[in-house]
């Protein structure tokens, strides 16, 4: 992919002091009440509901918090020119044609199937774990007798989650359950989320399943890639439509006497929306360590997965995720950590039951803002992909026309 941006249309954004008039115009002035909705966030969730709203004739304002668009599916050219996720690396999969076609409007998807090697025992091996994994790092007679047995108990493609496995009465299997959940997912779930995999809901652990084939692709969906150009470009173009406008480096919820308007569609974290009445809901944050080499490939793979031995997780390399070419590149390695308002940015809801129940007092609260909607992964507590943000967001946009 090229180096260079290109010019394109964009949209049109409004600094603090225009719009603002530096926090100093009136909440019930005319100006303030010009839009239709005010769209806190402009990630996939925010922009692709300010997409839907504009084209069906409603003024949009989107506010975000952070200097750039895209929320953490921001992408940007480091300073070699490397083309980097500064949030962790995104790639696009989804089995939903209506997703895929949507966002294909704004961008070109460069085909790409994900691959992920992980650090075991000194050998990097495919996940998640499959058929080739088995043998990777058994001994053939028992990798052939693993494999008979779990293409009899499973059926051949079948994806198992692990605390599954872990159930089985049969002395191999149970035995080969072990060490995968010790291996790939005990040390592994505790550095990322801080807890064992029975902790959390058994989605968490269902979501890198063993795969009894000899199928190597971490994602098995029918569309996978990467917007060609960047994540950036592509909600850029989706917010370029002349009712749409743009305030960066805003906080809503500081400012939200000002930016008045019909509705508010909020994506952010719900429990701040409402001044954590209830307490915190707990989220997952990452720090990265980031490193720039003069070389065209260093990793086996574009992401290699650490789940014992060291403090990261994984380590990403981008070029190999983009197919950019440059004698540079970089990578970056992931360190999971507590979120903490004003020092991180949230990443993942912390999916436990007695963060549900305190998720649903909030909702109720929610439910009596009839002029708010709530939407995405911090606003609805859920763990969402991309896509299934994507696929919500048309679902809400839809309801509102």
């Amino acid at each position: 992919m090229p180096n260079q941006r290109h010019k394109e249309p964009e949209a049109k954004i409004y600094s603090i002091k225009e719009r603002l008039a530096l926090r100093g115009y009136a909440s019930e002035s005319e100006e303030a009440m010009e839009y239709d909705w005010v769209v806190v966030g402009s990630g996939l969730s925010g922009a692709t509901f300010a997409e839907r709203m504009a084209a069906r004739g409603h003024r949009i304002l989107v506010v975000e918090r952070r200097h750039h668009l895209g929320g953490n599916a921001y992408d940007t050219f480091e300073k070699n020119g490397v083309l980097i996720h500064p949030y962790g690396p995104h790639i696009f999969h989804t089995n939903s044609h209506t997703v895929f076609t949507y966002l294909s409007r704004f961008t070109t998807f460069r085909p790409y199937i994900h691959r992920v090697l992980a650090m075991i025992h000194g050998q990097a091996v495919p996940l998640p774990f499959n058929l080739n994994t088995l043998r990777a790092l058994y001994p053939i007679r028992l990798a052939d007798r693993l494999e008979e047995k779990l293409i009899s108990h499973f059926g051949y493609g079948a994806r198992v989650p692990i605390l599954n496995l872990k159930q089985e009465h049969d002395r191999d299997l149970k035995e080969l359950a072990t060490f995968i959940y010790e291996n790939v997912f005990l040390h592994y779930t505790r550095k990322q989320w801080g807890l064992d995999p029975e902790a959390l809901d058994p989605e968490v652990t269902a979501r890198v399943p063993i795969v009894v084939a000899r199928d190597d692709r971490y994602f098995p969906d029918r569309y996978q890639g990467i917007p060609e150009d960047g994540y950036t470009r592509m909600i850029g173009r989706m917010l370029t439509h002349p009712r749409i406008h743009l305030l960066l480096g805003v906080d809503y919820l500081k400012e939200r006497q000002h930016l008045k308007a019909r509705r508010v569609l909020y994506t952010g974290p719900i429990d701040a929306y409402f001044d954590y009445t209830h307490g915190p809901l707990p989220y997952r944050t990452l720090y990265f360590r980031w490193e720039r080499r003069k070389a065209e490939k260093v990793l086996p793979a574009s992401v290699v997965n650490y789940p014992n031995e060291q403090t990261f997780t994984r380590v990403t390399e981008y070029k190999q995720l983009t197919g950019q070419e440059s004698p540079y590149t970089a990578l970056s390695y992931e360190y999971p950590e507590n979120y903490e308002p004003g020092r991180n940015e949230p990443y993942y809801p912390v999916p436990q039951k007695e963060n549900r129940i305190r998720y649903q007092k909030y909702l109720q609260l929610a439910e009596r803002e009839t002029s708010v909607r709530f939407l995405g992964r911090l606003a609805d507590y859920r763990y969402y992909n991309m896509d299934q943000a994507v696929a919500r967001a048309l679902k809400v946009a839809e309801e509102e026309t």
